[in-house]
């Protein structure tokens, strides 16, 4: 692969540590399908990877736990293709973004806030209107 997969940063995960495996894709291809291994199947053993930082191991083996195997390797496959070149782009690309997503620091925890006076009277000065505009809508009753 010309571009190294890279996580986040300058974190890149060195080819070492991929495994790449091709075989034949389902699907139509004329004659050409019995012949081409265009199926692209990349593993990526995340737990004994050296490339990433211990807190991001962790918890990427935390966020990835339902998809990896043996809960360790990461697989990604792709077939979209009939160029086997272009099927490696995809995997690695989407290995790229997992790995990206499942990395990422958490969220900022929300702090929990109470609305303003000002908005309170607005809310309320707004449903009065409401109910008014409502209540005139009726039928006119003959007194």
């Amino acid at each position: 692969m010309p571009e190294p997969i890279r996580v986040r940063g300058s974190v890149v995960v060195p080819d070492a540590e991929l495994v790449w495996r091709f075989s034949r894709s389902s699907g139509p291809g004329g004659q050409h399908v019995n012949t081409s291994d265009t199926q692209v199947e990349l593993r990526y053993d995340l737990a004994a990877s050296e490339a990433l930082p211990p807190v991001w191991k962790a918890r990427a083996l935390e966020r990835l736990a339902g998809r990896l195997v043996d809960g360790r390797v990461l697989v990604v496959r792709a077939s979209e293709h009939r160029s086997q070149w272009r099927n490696r782009e995809v995997a690695a690309a989407r290995l790229a973004s997992l790995l990206g997503e499942a990395t990422a620091p958490p969220p900022k925890a929300r702090r929990a806030t109470k609305p303003t006076r000002g908005m309170i009277e607005r809310r309320l000065e707004n449903k009065r209107h409401r109910a008014s505009l409502k209540e005139g809508r009726g039928r006119i009753r003959p007194e």
